[in-house]
């Protein structure tokens, strides 16, 4: 076929990327610089040959997407929003607490074993078939419309997380602000709080006891709370002994921070990724900026080097426990945020010949590398919390969870005797960065899902829309009883159901799609063909690692508590159904798919439901086209 030996369009006058097939396009037509008119119908578009019909453009030069679906401004926005999106507040406060409560530096060997089998194939895979089809999470299943309901089930799971995401990110800008008072306002005790308190900024032994953080005075030997801790529980969150009787209304300052969170996150989207583009520069290094600044610091405090060195120490007898290695692909997916639809999102607004492979190598890299600096400035300033206290155990003064964050880190801060407000406002700027990061990339996820089924909606009545709701159920979550609800809903409708997601979106690119289909269209768009390493990874040991994974879990479910608290049975009831219905999209969704296809009996039709639709594949006509003709030949 011409145009193939020279890899290029005859007379197009572009460089080829090699590898690449194209073909020929038809002459262009006169008074109209860089398009030709040609004659296409559905049966050209699908394959066919070409007859009297609808008139289409088709550009001479590469194929750009459709211009009425957004792109990014540059390459580099869509690198740098991956990376303020995937590294978040699971890579600074969840990742040191899973890793020491896992083998220390042990769990590092675990952790880049499933990075690399698990992690990065998912991440480069969902790269390569939202660049590809230029669809949100949902739309991109017309690959295989049976398989809709993942889609589904993935933005039901997105919108249950950023329900209280942002009711975090209130806490930690509450924080934030409070940061500023002199002294600090969980340095000291409160009258009421007495006699069982002792102040943060008192230098006593920490010991760790039950889910709660107390002080042992060596002289006394009574032991009581910390003012860090009374203070989070009982001043910011007002937390009840449990949720029988209800959750209270919401907290008014941390309302009105949920409604400055969500602010930011609208100010961010208001013209989709144009402008949440330009804020990924800002979202993706200012952390890395602060994170610096704080190791530097850590590293010059008495103690620092021996949390660091208990952080990093491997527990070499913990790295064949089962457990360990489920923390280690639980904790890959939180951080990497795959198999939630974010990275199919961003990757199809890329341009369509973009380097996806790079991009992915990249964030995954900086990814583990961000949870390694942040686990040294974090195990460095309570190495130091440790030191100054008289504890030997580092593991002894922290907190796990929000825990770490809320308490753990402020009682070390309240210790520090030069500038403790400065560097607690830089701790918790950067947490509310992170956060605002990877908050513009969930909604906006829901957002292109909006926007892919109603194409009239523009973005800033998308982001307004999301916004309110977001502040309406968020406000659940910063009431005295909303603790309980965040640690119900997150189980339920964002950790236990992202699994059972990811093995059903495995199936439906790997399996039903195939991964040989997969590689044929990355040759197209790439013009190289995946290596055996990503072939085998999609094929068996990504989707077989998930199942046992999921097994594993299974076997050893336990019912859910908050501190201790069991939660009355209608919540667990409310938990289940929260995930039934997450999971309900799959069997929904395949019998719509199954009722709408063409076909003289079902057998036909559930056949057709697993085949792509006629117009999938590039979204721009001349691609389209050509992409039909690279198929047929090969």
């Amino acid at each position: 076929m011409e145009g193939r030996d020279n890899n290029g369009f005859i007379g197009d006058g572009s460089s080829s990327v090699a590898g690449q097939f194209r073909w020929n396009t038809p002459a262009i037509a006169p008074g109209r610089p860089g398009t030709a008119t040609i004659q296409l119908t559905d049966v050209e578009l699908t394959g066919g040959k070409p007859t009297n019909g609808e008139t289409v453009q088709q550009h001479s030069a590469i194929p750009e997407p459709a211009a009425d679906r957004d792109q990014w401004g540059k390459g580099v926005e869509f690198l740098m929003s991956c990376i303020a999106m995937s590294v978040g507040l699971g890579n600074v406060w969840r990742f040191p607490f899973v890793a020491l409560e896992n083998g220390g530096g042990a769990f590092v060997i675990p952790y880049i074993i499933v990075l690399l089998l698990v992690g990065k194939p998912i991440y480069y895979m969902e790269m390569i078939i939202g660049q590809f089809s230029s669809r949100g999470s949902v739309k991109v299943y017309d690959m295989a419309p049976i398989m809709r309901g993942v889609g589904y089930g993935q933005v039901f799971s997105v919108v249950c997380l950023i329900t209280y995401y942002s009711s975090l990110m209130s806490l930690i800008a509450r924080y934030m602000i409070d940061s500023f008072m002199t002294p600090l306002p969980w340095a000291h005790c409160r009258p009421e709080w007495a006699p069982n308190c002792v102040d943060s900024a008192t230098k006593m032994a920490i010991t760790l006891t039950n889910e709660t953080v107390v002080a042992t005075n060596p002289g006394s030997g009574t032991t009581v709370q910390s003012s860090s801790e009374l203070y989070f529980t009982k001043v910011v969150l007002k937390e009840l002994d449990g949720i029988d009787d209800g959750i209270g209304l919401p907290d008014l300052r941390l309302t009105l921070f949920l409604v400055l969170s969500w602010s930011l996150v609208l100010l961010t989207l208001i013209k989709g990724v144009k402008s949440s583009g330009k804020a990924s520069y800002f979202l993706a290094l200012f952390p890395y900026v602060v994170m610096t600044v704080l190791l530097v610091r850590a590293c010059t405090l008495p103690g620092a080097v021996d949390g660091i060195v208990y952080f990093l120490k491997p527990q070499w007898n913990k790295i064949l426990d089962p457990r360990v290695w489920y923390a280690a692909v639980t904790q890959c997916f939180f951080s990497l945020s795959i198999c939630f639809g974010n990275i199919i999102m961003y990757s199809s607004y890329n341009k369509f010949r973009h380097n996806v492979y790079r991009d992915a190598t990249i964030v995954t890299s900086i990814d583990t590398f961000t949870s390694l600096l942040a686990g040294c400035t974090i195990f460095g300033i309570l190495g130091h919390l440790a030191h100054v206290t008289g504890t030997t155990d580092v593991g002894n003064v922290v907190k796990s969870d929000a825990g770490l964050a809320f308490i753990s880190y402020p009682e070390a801060i309240a210790k520090f005797e030069v500038l403790p407000q400065a560097f607690s406002v830089l701790f918790f700027l950067m947490l509310f960065v992170l956060g605002i990061g990877s908050n513009v990339a969930m909604t906006s996820c829901v957002m292109t899902v909006i926007k892919d089924q109603f194409p009239r909606v523009r973005n800033w009545q998308a982001a307004s829309i999301i916004a309110v709701c977001g502040v309406l159920l968020g406000s659940i979550y910063v009431t005295p009883g909303g603790q309980y609800i965040l640690k119900l809903v997150d189980y339920y409708g964002a950790s236990s159901i992202t699994l059972v997601l990811a093995i059903a979106e495995l199936i439906a690119i790997c399996w039903v799609y195939g991964v040989d289909r997969l590689c044929k269209d990355t040759e197209f768009m790439l013009g190289h063909r995946p290596s055996i390493y990503w072939r085998l990874c999609w094929r068996w040991i990504t989707p077989l690692l998930m199942f046992v994974i999921l097994i594993y879990n299974l076997v050893t479910l336990q019912p859910l508590m908050y501190k201790q608290y069991v939660y009355p049975t209608v919540a667990y009831g409310i938990g289940w159904c929260i995930f039934a219905f997450g999971l309900m999209q799959l069997p929904i969704w395949a019998a719509y798919a199954v009722y709408k296809q063409s076909g003289k009996s079902l057998t036909e039709k559930i056949r057709n439901a697993f085949k792509p639709i006629a117009a999938w594949g590039p979204i721009d006509p001349a691609t389209h086209y050509e992409y039909k003709k690279f198929i047929d030949e090969d």
